[in-house]
């Protein structure tokens, strides 16, 4: 593993453990050419995860990006950060047990929000408005006038 202070390619590992309910190893390492110690965490890769733009581009799937936009969402609010590792470790999970490699950012998108919804109608609703663009006070009127709504059954129009 390169030093990221000094670019030195050899570092050695002074301590390993489980981290993330056993879902990765946390390294902390050491450089023999700075003296600097850093950490690492190694995680299982079932595949590697392209998103599909909506402008059609194409960008590889970034963990840290998906975890930076939960926590934004759920900023203030009565969540713990490793619940908050727990909900990225479940979406990126989900992600790869689909068996696609290209995710449309709108699959992924829908998946943050149902999840969201779930643990936090707050963070759901700040996730919405930065995911669907909202504009306006109006865009806001809708859509948590969508929340009130009842679901309706399949096939019965609303």
């Amino acid at each position: 593993m390169r030093c990221p202070f000094c670019g030195h390619d050899d570092t050695q590992v002074k301590d390993s453990r489980p981290a993330e309910d056993g879902a990765s190893i946390r390294r902390r390492r050491f450089c023999a050419s700075c003296s600097q110690r850093f950490t690492t965490v190694e995680r299982v890769q079932l595949r590697e995860l392209t998103v599909v733009k909506a402008d059609g581009r194409r960008v590889p799937f970034d963990r840290e990006k998906l975890g930076r936009s939960i926590s934004i969402a759920l900023r203030k609010r009565p969540v713990e950060g490793d619940r908050i590792d727990r909900i990225v470790n479940g979406l990126v999970r989900q992600l790869e047990a689909s068996g696609e490699t290209d995710l449309p950012s709108k699959q992924i998108g829908e998946l943050v929000m149902d999840t969201l919804k779930e643990v936090d109608e707050v963070a759901y609703v700040r996730f919405a408005s930065v995911y669907r663009d909202f504009r306006e006070a109006k865009d806001f009127e809708a859509f948590l006038g969508s929340l009130d709504d009842p679901p309706q059954p399949p096939g019965k129009p609303a």
